[in-house]
C-alpha cells in the first residue's frame, strides 16, 4: 500500500493511504473463485481485486475447446487489462497462472508496477509448462487427458494442492474442472528476461512445499526477483487467505 501525507500550512495534517490494484490469476484446474477469501480480505482494506476465470475453467469450463491453448489465456488477461482501462497494476499468478502473469507482463509491461508470482510454475523461455514436471507425471496426465477426450486433464483430489482442512478440500473439489491439455503442451509466448522488465516477487510456499514449482526458484534466484517465504500450503489463498493477502501487499 502506497503512503502520503497531506501538508495542511506547512504541517503533516494526515495519510492518506492510495489503495493498489490487484488482478489475481488462478492456477492449474482452478478458477477465479479461488481467490474469494483473499479478495475479499484486500477489499476489505481498501483496494481494488479482480479475480478474472481463463478460458475453459471454472464457469467458464463450457469453453473449453481444441483452439484453447497458451495464447487464449494470455489474451484473457491482456482483455481484462484493456477493457477496463487498467494501469499500475499488481498481477498476480498462482502456480501455473504464473506462466500467464509472465506472459501478459511481456505483452504490456506499461500497464502493470509488479508482478506477483505465488507459489508459481516458471520454465525457461520457449520450454512448455510440462517441462517442469518430471516425465512420469507429464505421461501420466497426457494419458488421462487422452483417455477422457484427448482435450484437458481431469483435475486430481483438492488434497494434492497442500489442503489439509476437510471442509478446505471439499470447497475446492468440488470445484475444480479439467485443465485445457494444450496449455501444459505448447509453450507461451515468454522471451527474456522473464517479468517484462517490471519488480518480480517470487512467493515460495513451504507448508508442505509443492513438488512441481521447485524448479522455479532457481530460475527467480537467476533472475533477481524478490524471494518470500509463505508457511502455507499451495493453495495459500484457500487455506491461510489473511496470511496470502499479507504477503501479496509487503
Amino acid at each position: 500500500m502506497n503512503v502520503a501525507f497531506l501538508n495542511f500550512r506547512g504541517r503533516r495534517a494526515r495519510i492518506i493511504r492510495v489503495s493498489d490494484r490487484f488482478v489475481l490469476v488462478h492456477g492449474a484446474w482452478h478458477g477465479g473463485w479461488c481467490w474469494r477469501r483473499v479478495a475479499r480480505v484486500l477489499r476489505d482494506a481498501g483496494h481494488d481485486v479482480l479475480t478474472p476465470t481463463l478460458t475453459g475453467f471454472g464457469a467458464r469450463a463450457h469453453l473449453l475447446g481444441a483452439d484453447v491453448g497458451p495464447d487464449t489465456l494470455v489474451q484473457d488477461v491482456v482483455g481484462v487489462l484493456e477493457s477496463e482501462e487498467l494501469h499500475d497494476v499488481v498481477l498476480v499468478g498462482h502456480s501455473f497462472g504464473a506462466l500467464v502473469a509472465l506472459a501478459v507482463a511481456e505483452r504490456c509491461p506499461d500497464r502493470l508496477r509488479r508482478v506477483v508470482l505465488l507459489d508459481g510454475l516458471v520454465v525457461e523461455a520457449g520450454e512448455p509448462g510440462f517441462a517442469a514436471l518430471p516425465p512420469e507425471s507429464v505421461a501420466a496426465r497426457t494419458a488421462a487427458a487422452e483417455a477422457s477426450g484427448g482435450l484437458a486433464i481431469p483435475p486430481p483430489g483438492a488434497a494434492a494442492f497442500g489442503l489439509t482442512d476437510p471442509d478446505d478440500i471439499a470447497w475446492v473439489g468440488r470445484r475444480l474442472t479439467p485443465h485445457p491439455l494444450r496449455t501444459y503442451a505448447e509453450p507461451f509466448p515468454l522471451h527474456g528476461p522473464l517479468g517484462g522488465g517490471r519488480p518480480v516477487t517470487y512467493i515460495a510456499c513451504t507448508d508442505p512445499a509443492y513438488p512441481a514449482v521447485h524448479g522455479a526458484h532457481a530460475i527467480a534466484r537467476r533472475e533477481g526477483w524478490e524471494l518470500r517465504e509463505l508457511a502455507a500450503g499451495h493453495d495459500a489463498m484457500v487455506s491461510a487467505p489473511e496470511a496470502t493477502a499479507r504477503a501479496l501487499t509487503g
